[in-house]
């Protein structure tokens, strides 16, 4: 910790006990009754994507795919609004440390942190990988001033907070939030710029690996299940979030887990239950004066995070990498319940799912949304973290399945027989595992299967442990009308959605049809 500008940088010279202490003692949070620290994030209990921009110049003008989510904002107002942040912190009690971001050593990259709190840099602490290398120019620098409020219109920026990166200058500012997954989201967005240059296909899924070292990816937004069941006590985790795909394997971008956290038992999932102690953070979690905490309560939002490193993972990846995949998953929660709880995928339609990133958003990571389950198309099931056009990201895809002829399936974690709304029924926790364990054991590839008209794609006729009438959503609505008014309404929204993208043929043809 320095009392230093907060440009100087420094190594990791306090431990996260250190940190935890520190951030008790500034009252920044509480501890809970098993070691965690209880944060509260305030107004913002999740990402503001209106607030996030990237610097616009000679580098990113046409190599970003500027829009809505990728907004531009100028060198010049970049500048001005990072001197004022530094100033800011000049004279103030900072925290520093040095950290990287990608587990394999050909493509990490050297990450300095500035916070304003000392609980941000115990995030880091948990999600980035630790390191004590000295400064080198290639390394990147975050300045996170929680408390800096930023004016919009003299800053040329949208609110009272900004999320900033800039490429040319390998630096990204926040300013204005309290919720640290900006600082892994980040960094995230980072990684998805660069490393396709250097044919790394950048995910947002989560990895674990089998006894035999086969490796299994799963993709898909929050609410879906990627850290659920990625966290299978049969199999040694990878990681939770985020990962690279290179021509060696699979590595994990992060070192530690940021899990979502409302409504967890421990019956449904014991190793992040466990995970969460010792120093690791909740975010926006409710407890009792005793620290007992209420995971069912959602008092400050749906969103409630923990943050702990994957060390508090007893069965996991040591090198924090693997080989290359023999199964990908792609995790959807269809709110109209005519999607099947598992289909396989020709490349093709891979990419076109992969394109789509259908989903329900249950439980937004965003700030202002509402509790409402609606649907979404999020690209490359990750749409606010990937700077390039989508196409880039897909034809890394296709490129690395037909290297690999990996299968991929589509998993449903939504509803069944009906619409979230009316009288559907959401797949258990317990049903979802047994399709997992057949695709991971390769069961599922012994199964007859049978063509789901209008998706196309090949769903299995029975599969042990599953009730063969769920495995066709046909057969669990009570009407076929019914079934097929849903399912009209979901193909047109693919196809709506999908109408942005400019890809080959045989991708467009992929699809759904009405």
């Amino acid at each position: 910790m320095s009392t230093h500008s907060a440009t100087q940088v420094t190594t990791v010279a306090f431990t996260a006990n250190d940190l935890l202490q520190t951030a008790l003692k500034n009252q920044e949070g509480t501890l809970s009754d098993n070691g965690a620290l209880i944060v509260n994030t305030g107004t913002r209990t999740g990402r503001s994507p209106k607030d996030r921009f990237i610097v616009k110049d000679s580098l990113t003008e046409n190599t970003v795919a500027w829009g809505e989510i990728n907004q531009p904002i100028s060198t010049e107002k970049f500048n001005k609004l990072w001197d004022k942040v530094t100033q800011y912190l000049a004279n103030k009690p900072i925290y520093q440390g040095n950290f990287t971001v990608g587990a394999a050593s050909k493509y990490q990259i050297p990450v300095n942190v500035t916070t304003e709190l000392a609980w941000h840099l115990l995030f880091c602490h948990h999600l980035f990988i630790e390191s004590n290398t000295a400064n080198s120019k290639k390394s990147w620098t975050i300045i996170n001033a929680a408390n800096f409020k930023t004016d919009a219109k003299d800053d040329g920026v949208h609110s009272d907070a900004a999320i900033i990166i800039n490429f040319s200058q390998r630096k990204l500012l926040i300013c204005g939030t309290h919720y640290a997954g900006e600082m892994k989201k980040g960094m995230f967005s980072v990684l998805n710029y660069l490393l396709p240059e250097k044919n790394v296909l950048p995910m947002h899924c989560s990895a674990n690996m089998g006894e035999t070292g086969d490796v299994t990816l799963f993709f898909g937004l929050s609410g879906t299940g990627k850290t659920t069941l990625s966290a299978d006590e049969k199999r040694f985790l990878i990681g939770d979030d985020e990962h690279g795909w290179s021509e060696s394997g699979i590595f994990n971008f992060e070192g530690g887990c940021y899990a979502k956290c409302i409504k967890l038992s421990q019956p449904n999932e014991p190793m992040i239950w466990q995970a969460i102690c010792n120093g690791a953070v909740l975010e926006n979690v409710v407890a009792n004066v005793q620290g007992i905490v209420d995971y069912n309560d959602d008092t400050y939002t749906q969103n409630t995070r923990a943050a702990y490193p994957l060390t508090h993972i007893e069965k996991r990846v040591l090198q924090n990498a693997g080989g290359q995949p023999q199964a990908i998953i792609f995790l959807t929660c269809d709110l109209y319940g005519v999607l099947p709880p598992v289909a396989k995928l020709t490349h093709e339609q891979a990419a076109y799912y992969f394109l789509s990133g259908y989903t329900a958003l249950v439980g937004s990571t965003e700030v202002g949304s509402n509790s409402q389950i609606q649907p979404v198309f999020s690209t490359c099931f990750g749409a606010p973290f990937f700077p390039k056009p989508a196409k880039i990201y897909a034809n890394l895809l296709l490129e690395k399945l037909n290297q690999t002829h990996c299968p991929v399936y589509l998993v449903n974690t939504g509803w069944s027989g009906g619409t979230q709304e009316k009288g559907g029924q959401r797949f258990s926790i317990p049903t979802t595992r047994t399709i997992i364990d057949a695709i991971v054991s390769g069961a599922i590839e012994q199964s007859n299967t049978q063509t789901l008209p209008q998706f196309n794609f090949a769903i299995p006729t029975t599969l042990p442990g599953v009730d063969n009438k769920l495995l066709d959503p046909r057969l669990t609505w009570k009407t076929q009308k019914d079934y097929q008014y849903y399912a009209n309404i979901l193909i047109k929204a693919f196809q709506n959605n999908f109408q942005q993208y400019d890809v080959e043929q045989i991708i467009l043809a992929a699809g759904p049809t009405l």
